[in-house]
């Protein structure tokens, strides 16, 4: 075998057994794939009870939204006065935005809830950080750390999913999406978060009714006109980026998201960071996206 077949096949081999970057290979030996991109738009629905929604979750009644409140570090960025009440709304609604219930929670600047188990999880991203297991009765039913940190502060978190019995978390200290068990909390399984140099600003995730694992991304901007929010599809089983998903100028921004009737449906919370306060023409709308 010559020299140059021989380290050729030594890469492949390499690569194939799953050692990652192969330093010897010449980059033209290895041709990236290419991902498919395709556009979106977006359509308002209706307004969330309340200020400042950023996190979805599907119920047989309906859909539960999360309240993000301003945390401390918000209010003194934004010259505006720290909420007394520091509850956090979880409002249960119709699919024509009727508030049906609120659940108050002990959550802080949540970002990301799931339901599941008879209980609202809001995820926390600022402190004490972690989950909040609430009842509909309001009563905090547990507060957890995110997994496979340390375990008074396992970090913030930018979104949740309640699928098949397990509660999946955008867990930020890991980058990573984690799926955990609810009842043991224990880890299970990770998706590293996909990233580029310029769509590095994750947040919330789905799944279709397909099983496929949607996850929302978008670029570091300090205005909602300069703001480029898109999606990410995975294939939950083993990772791989299938398809990326570029919004529309003029689309709301995305945080939530969830997937109903065939859809997938966001909120826009109204907060971003780099923004100024209400930045978006649609902030606290819940709204479909609509993949082109």
């Amino acid at each position: 075998m010559k020299r140059r077949e021989f380290l050729a096949a030594s890469a492949a081999a390499a690569l194939a057994a799953g050692f990652g970057d192969v330093k010897t290979a010449p980059a033209q030996w290895i041709k990236p794939r290419e991902i498919p991109h395709r556009k979106a738009t977006t359509t308002k629905m209706f307004k969330a009870p309340g200020m400042y929604p950023n996190g979805l979750a599907v119920s047989p009644e309906g859909l539960w939204i999360a309240q993000q409140k301003l945390s401390d570090l918000q209010a003194r960025l934004w010259r505006e006065p720290v909420p007394k009440d520091r509850g956090e709304a979880a409002w249960l609604v119709d699919w024509n935005g009727k508030l049906l219930r609120t659940v108050t929670t002990k959550s802080r600047n949540t970002s990301g809830m799931a339901f599941g188990l008879g209980c609202v999880w809001m995820g926390a991203n600022t402190e004490p950080e972690g989950f909040f297991q609430t009842d509909l009765d309001s009563y905090l039913v547990r507060h957890l750390q995110i997994p496979l940190g340390p375990p008074d502060n396992g970090g913030g978190c930018h979104g949740a999913q309640w699928h098949e019995g397990k509660l999946w978390i955008v867990a930020n200290r890991t980058h990573g999406n984690l799926r955990v068990d609810p009842v043991t909390w224990a880890p299970e399984f990770i998706i590293p978060i996909y990233t580029t140099d310029e769509f590095k600003r994750w947040h919330d995730i789905t799944f279709d009714d397909q099983g496929y694992l949607w996850q929302i991304n978008g670029n570091d901007s300090f205005k909602y006109a300069d703001g480029k929010p898109g999606l990410i599809k995975y294939n939950a089983a083993t990772g791989e980026v299938l398809e990326l998903v570029d919004f529309e100028p003029g689309s709301c921004d995305p945080h939530g998201l969830e997937f109903h009737d065939g859809a997938l449906i966001s909120c826009d919370a109204g907060v971003h960071p780099g923004w100024k306060d209400l930045d978006s023409p649609s902030s606290g709308w819940i709204f479909r996206i609509n993949l082109a």
